[in-house]
């Protein structure tokens, strides 16, 4: 109870942030796009929206060190947290310098031959490169300082740094329509500074606040610890430099066969999905140290019902957003752009469904690093996530549209799906039939039932506000009906049940002396 209390409290305060940041961020975007046109937007997400990636590098890594700090404040070990903090400080500056080696080699072949840029805009585009790199040290430096956060499941903090983060990037986008300088360059440029600046916020408070947070590397070194941490934090890393890879290979295999232009489109499905995946994540970054922690104290039936719990509601908070935004793309995109890039609206429609996929076992992979023995994990996961890129690449070659590419990512889901479900079992001793029973079929069924009942509008009445409304009231409603009916168990309603009559309680509609345990 304590947990899932917690869970709550700091679910609750990262939704309130989102609030705020959500609409920020979507008028920013509208900004952005108005100011730098289709190919300098294009070009952005192609050459700087790595900036972007190293947030999810950095999401990834931190997960590896917060998988011993969680584990070490679960067995509470505070002298361990120590040792931890500096040994992952040591590992992650050398992992900053070879990154910085590795991408400054890679940026050399990128601006020869690889990339198609538009005559005239190389310049900026290398510009733009350089700040990414730039970004990419303070980054992965920061990894052990957002892993003690994580693990101290500070959500305030990471409220308050959503905010100041929308905010100022809304600043920057009024800025940008207003400057008469090259509007990429310095878009790129304040970019890049906003992500540095951040970080050090990070490290300031984390410096101030928590006692673990010492450097002092010398005094703390562990022979032990840090060979199990450099094994642990290699192969870790190995799989979020692919998946990084993947993710912002996508741009460049587009790039190489379709131009720039394809490439603003593909930057308004990450955006789009970005926004509307908030939920389920800002859930996940409250669950994910419970399922450490869990382990840490030894309860491994605890963190299996949370990793099992936690796929399934961020399966259902992602499907609630993306059923209505899946029929009415193209409305919803032409009220929120004055121009809709070409492509946009397919790309948004498959990139939403693979992620959608994605959320059936989003939990999996913390479960299986909170046991550790991620080897052959990371291998098996790496070679598959790299997979899609050639595969799209000959596609391409053989006269296949833009979108192909996604189908193929969706194809890669599954298949991602099958080989955590596969590792959860052999490591954590997950039960494949439990979790395809109560998480994969019961997550289905509901998402095909809701999507069919929403499509009623569609039949009815022309594109439109009133369909949109239309679309999102059906969708509400058929959403909260077969989710709780269909997609929770007898067992897993309780706790709704017990709101439902606390609340009601509340505004006098029943009097309860008793309400379900």
């Amino acid at each position: 109870m304590q947990a899932a209390k917690r869970v709550a409290i700091n679910t609750g305060i990262l939704y309130a942030r989102m609030g705020i940041t959500v609409l920020i961020s979507l008028y920013t975007t509208r900004l952005i796009l108005e100011a730098l046109g289709a190919k300098d937007f294009g070009i952005f997400n192609l050459v700087g929206g790595a900036i972007a990636m190293l947030g999810f590098l950095n999401a990834a890594m931190s997960g590896a060190t917060q998988r011993f700090m969680s584990y070490a404040e679960g067995a509470g070990d505070t002298s361990q947290s120590k040792k931890i903090f500096n040994v992952s400080l040591v590992l992650h500056c050398l992992i900053a310098g070879l990154l910085v080696i590795l991408l400054e080699v890679a940026g050399y072949f990128f601006f020869n031959g690889i990339l198609t840029i538009p005559e005239g805009r190389l310049a900026a585009a290398k510009l733009i490169y350089h700040f990414m790199v730039v970004s990419t040290i303070f980054t992965v430096f920061s990894v052990p300082y957002d892993a003690v956060i994580n693990a101290h499941e500070n959500m305030l903090l990471f409220a308050i740094l959503g905010i100041i983060e929308a905010v100022l990037k809304l600043s920057i986008a009024l800025y940008i329509v207003q400057t008469d300088a090259d509007k990429l360059v310095v878009y790129g440029m304040l970019m890049a500074a906003l992500s540095i600046f951040l970080l050090l916020l990070r490290i300031f408070y984390c410096q101030k606040r928590y006692a673990e947070c010492k450097i002092s590397p010398r005094a703390n070194y562990d022979k032990k610890l840090m060979k199990e941490m450099t094994s642990f934090a290699g192969w870790s890393f190995m799989g979020s430099s692919t998946s990084m890879i993947s993710a912002y290979g996508q741009g460049v295999v587009l790039n190489m066969f379709f131009g720039t232009v394809v490439n603003a489109a593909q930057g308004i499905a990450s955006q789009v999905s970005g926004q509307l995946g908030a939920f389920a994540a800002t859930m996940l970054r409250a669950l994910n140290p419970v399922i450490a922690k869990s382990e840490g104290g030894g309860d491994r039936k605890l963190m299996l019902k949370a990793s099992t719990m936690g796929s399934k509601i961020s399966f259902f908070l992602w499907m609630f957003f993306c059923v209505p935004a899946l029929i009415e793309m193209p409305f919803i995109l032409d009220l929120w752009l004055k121009d809709v890039p070409a492509f946009a609206v397919i790309f948004c429609r498959l990139y939403l469904v693979r992620i959608l996929i994605d959320q059936l076992y989003v939990t999996l992979s913390t479960t299986i690093a909170a046991v550790g023995n991620i080897r052959k994990y990371e291998v098996y996961n790496s070679l598959l996530t790299l997979l899609p890129l050639p595969v799209a690449y000959i596609l391409f070659l053989n006269e296949l549209p833009p979108s192909s590419i996604y189908v193929v990512f969706i194809v890669y889901s599954l298949c991602s799906f099958a080989l955590n479900l596969y590792f959860a079992n052999k490591n954590c001793e997950l039960s494949i039939h439990h979790y395809i029973r109560t998480v994969g079929l019961r997550c289905s069924i509901s998402f095909a039932l809701v999507f069919i009942c929403s499509l009623v509008p569609v039949f009815m009445m022309p594109p439109g506000y009133i369909r949109l409304f239309e679309t999102i009231l059906i969708s509400s409603i058929a959403f909260l009906l077969i989710t709780y009916l269909v997609g929770f168990r007898k067992e897993e309603r309780k706790p709704f049940n017990h709101l439902f009559l606390l609340l009601s309680q509340k505004v006098g509609l029943v009097k309860v002396d008793k309400v379900i345990k």
